[in-house]
């Protein structure tokens, strides 16, 4: 009589690490067909940052322009100072299709589901993450595309800030993605997580993406200043257009790790909460 063989995680079987590596794979082409099928989520997010720079550069871009940089400013300069803003927003924008994504699997039990199969635990979250990061860099590229259509350049900068500007992008995703699981697994549906993620699309608004926080009234002045998206996009400006960046770059890179900690440590809390 023969006997039944059985797979090993021992010395002579896959090592975890490989096959939670699988396992995240899996999940991460899960979400990136998902979002193929459904496409229609990712382009209107992506829509607003792309209508917001038109409307700033064609609309209001003279005026902008004017306030900015005195009457001897043209449009070209309120390009350069507003597209590192549009970048940043598109980031926040794009991570809400990430907290309904979230909330979707868990609304329709398909998590649940995913429990009970022989998967690493952490493999669905890994998924969603890395799977809304790749999505972010693409929407960013898509709406670096227009600013540079309409006229944005980017001479002075090396190929050194370059690479941190992207760095810092990827980080910046990296870290309000995380924000955005946690925000989609504490939502009860689609709909309401969707609207817990709107400060990430708000909170841009009133920083220094549009004007200098400091021309904003003084009482306004530190809801500008005290929150992520500000140093950040000071940080991706400087970056850009070869110009300082001051105590910025340390700020926002503080922001990213802070927000990534705890987005991480809330997720993984939400998460082991729900399988009780």
């Amino acid at each position: 009589m023969s006997t039944p063989t059985t797979t090993t995680t021992g010395p002579t079987g896959p090592h975890p690490f490989s096959l939670a590596l699988r396992d995240s794979t899996t999940m991460l082409r899960r979400n990136l067909l998902h979002t193929r099928r459904y496409p229609s989520l990712t382009l209107n997010l992506l829509l607003t940052p792309v209508m917001l720079l038109l409307l700033f550069v064609y609309i209001f871009g003279d005026v902008m322009s004017a306030g900015i940089g005195g009457e001897g400013a043209d449009r070209a300069d309120y390009i350069a100072y507003i597209v590192p803003g549009i970048l940043m927003m598109t980031v926040g924008g794009t991570v809400i299709g990430t907290a309904v994504s979230v909330a979707t699997d868990m609304n329709e039990g398909i998590i649940a589901r995913f429990r009970t199969m022989a998967i690493h635990r952490g493999s669905v979250l890994v998924g969603h993450v890395v799977g809304s990061v790749l999505q972010c860099v693409a929407s960013v590229v898509l709406v670096g595309g227009v600013a540079v259509a309409i006229g944005f350049r980017s001479a002075d900068a090396t190929a050194l800030e370059w690479l941190a500007a992207f760095g810092l992008l990827v980080l910046f995703a990296l870290a309000l993605t995380w924000i955005a699981v946690g925000m989609g697994l504490a939502s009860p549906n689609a709909e309401a997580a969707a609207n817990s993620a709107q400060p990430l699309i708000l909170l841009p608004l009133v920083s220094s993406a549009f004007i200098p926080a400091g021309t904003m009234p003084a009482w306004f002045r530190p809801v500008a200043e005290y929150q992520p998206f500000t140093p950040a996009i000071e940080t991706l400006r400087g970056l850009l257009l070869g110009t300082g960046i001051g105590n910025n770059g340390w700020i926002a890179l503080a922001w990213c790790l802070g927000l990534a900690v705890l987005g991480y440590r809330w997720s993984a809390a939400r998460f082991a909460a729900d399988q009780k």
